[in-house]
């Protein structure tokens, strides 16, 4: 998924939906490194792109509590 897609479907989701998105990526992300760590990991370049979906769910987040 392009990330302008993947901001725009952030931006229609409630505040609770986006937390639990945030866990998801945050339980991958784990689970990626520990992969890397034992050397299991084919596409080391998810990792950043798992970083920057975290940061992307947690700017959108922080824009919906300034607007409230």
């Amino acid at each position: 998924m392009k990330s302008k897609e993947f901001v725009k479907d952030l931006t229609e989701k409630s505040l609770a939906d986006l937390n639990d998105e945030l866990v998801t990526a945050k339980k991958e992300l784990f689970n990626l490194r520990f992969q890397n760590a034992t050397n299991q990991l084919n596409n080391t370049s998810r990792i950043k792109e798992v970083r920057r979906n975290i940061a992307r769910i947690q700017t959108v987040m922080n824009q919906n509590r300034a607007a409230n």
